[in-house]
């Protein structure tokens, strides 16, 4: 008999005006719920290689701060799935997803340009995002499960930082 899984809500996005990225995870792990945090898991690859797309070392500094160098950077942070029953952390034990809703991210970030997806797991809504107008990108996921080089996961996400760069370049 299968025992059924514990209903879970994620975190509360981070978004705001300004954002012009927002980079989407799956669902947190247990980690990240237990900590109130995104990317809590001590090996998880998301703060170094979101310090070296921005150029702030964001490992060392308190969340609060992490947070606070993202946004003014312009890049937010959400998942795909904002409620769903699971055991343990792996994406393929996600059962009865919820997904994130796109009109809350266009009213809360009405300059957001690019969505960002860390792994495949968040990468299956890319579609839903397009369709809502927004340019996509699916990155290399940031899990330790995800045992890819972290040079090779950075050449992906310096994408991130080019399109920044751009539209700097551009004025917008």
């Amino acid at each position: 008999k299968e025992v059924v899984s514990p209903h879970l809500r994620g975190l509360p996005p981070v978004l705001g005006r300004g954002l012009r990225v927002l980079v989407l995870g799956s669902f947190p792990g247990a980690a990240s719920l237990a900590a109130g945090q995104y990317y809590a898991h001590p090996r998880n690859h998301f703060w170094p290689l979101m310090a070296a797309v921005i150029g702030v070392p964001l490992p060392a500094l308190p969340y609060r701060q992490r947070l606070a160098a993202l946004r003014a950077h312009g890049i937010g942070l959400w998942d795909a799935i904002v409620a769903c029953r699971r055991r343990g952390s792996l994406d393929g034990a996600i059962r009865d997803a919820e997904p994130a809703e796109v009109g809350r991210v266009r009213r809360a970030a009405p300059e957001l340009a690019l969505v960002c997806f860390n792994g495949k797991t968040a990468a299956r809504s890319l579609a839903v995002w397009s369709d809502a107008g927004y340019a996509t990108l699916a990155l290399p996921s940031s899990s330790p499960a995800y045992t890819r080089p972290f040079a090779e996961k950075l050449a992906a996400w310096q994408a991130i930082g080019a399109f920044l760069h751009a539209l700097s370049e551009a004025g917008r």
